[in-house]
């Protein structure tokens, strides 16, 4: 091969390193913006959207105020136990309303949650900001009457590797995980298999991990035509939970289809609460 051969093919290579290189360092720097997607927006006040709920203000560790809703047990049969809605990683509360309402009239609180830069909320979500986030509205429920042993939590999509994190940290009654993913680093690598999802990824959320040594009922929800989650992931996560409690496929559901998040759920989360009430 001559030299003149040999310096093209050298250049070819610098380029495509460069390529490569820069590309890395893109999705390196931007990751968190295709992780999450906020509506900003501010919401409206509670007693608006919902009748009889409130307003409150959750304090974070690194000194966030967060608006949330309480919406309290509006059925004749009050369980004396609360749920703690964990969101995905799209919209805000107001988007989840009508699921709040399904639980309280089934006897349950609820603390309908947004995340730091979520529904008008400062900040910039992370993993370690929706943790510390989490452990602000367990503490607003608590003042509320309802400490841990009292309250279910509910993880939606993203919102499950923020309550199997949560869970370990500050055991409650029971959990129930609406269309889980063993860890946030598969979820990419599905949908990206040509990018080195897991040496980059920066947010892991990892699900199974928080679960190993969990003792904490857990209710896994799932469609089984899901094309966000794979379903393949929500079941591992049932098949390793070592206290699952009961695992509920919804056949023909896709990840936002109504159904993941109206009466039949809603009543799946009531059953779990009554029963470790």
């Amino acid at each position: 091969m001559t030299r003149p051969v040999l310096r093209r093919l050298r250049r070819g290579l610098l380029v495509v390193l460069l390529v490569i290189g820069t590309g890395v360092a893109m999705l390196w720097a931007l990751q968190r913006q295709l992780i999450y997607f906020p509506d900003s927006s501010p919401v409206p006040p509670a007693a608006e959207v919902i009748d009889g709920a409130r307003d409150v203000t959750l304090h974070t560790d690194d000194g966030l105020e967060l608006s949330a809703w309480f919406v309290p047990p509006a059925g004749p049969d009050d369980t004396e136990m609360a749920v703690l809605i964990a969101p995905g990683n799209g919209g805000n509360r107001a988007g989840r309303a009508r699921f709040a309402e399904e639980l309280s009239r089934r006897g349950l609180a609820v603390l309908l949650m947004d995340y730091r830069g979520y529904g008008g909320n400062p900040g910039s979500p992370s993993e370690s900001g929706l943790a510390a986030d989490a452990d602000a509205a367990v503490a607003a429920l608590e003042e509320l009457g309802y400490p841990p042993r009292r309250t279910v939590y509910f993880g939606e999509s993203l919102g499950s590797g923020v309550v199997a994190a949560l869970q370990a940290r500050q055991p409650p009654a029971g959990v129930v995980l609406r269309s889980p993913f063993t860890a946030l680093a598969d979820v990419g690598a599905h949908h990206y298999p040509w990018l080195p999802v897991r040496a980059l990824l920066r947010d892991r959320f990892p699900v199974v991990e928080h679960l190993a040594t969990s003792d904490v009922p857990v209710v896994v929800i799932y469609g089984d035509r899901d094309s966000v989650v794979p379903t393949a992931l929500s079941e591992q996560v049932a098949d390793q939970a070592p206290s699952l409690d009961e695992r509920v496929v919804i056949a023909g559901a896709d990840h936002n289809d109504a159904v993941m998040f109206g009466s039949r759920v809603a009543a799946l989360v009531a059953r779990l609460a009554r029963g470790v009430a």
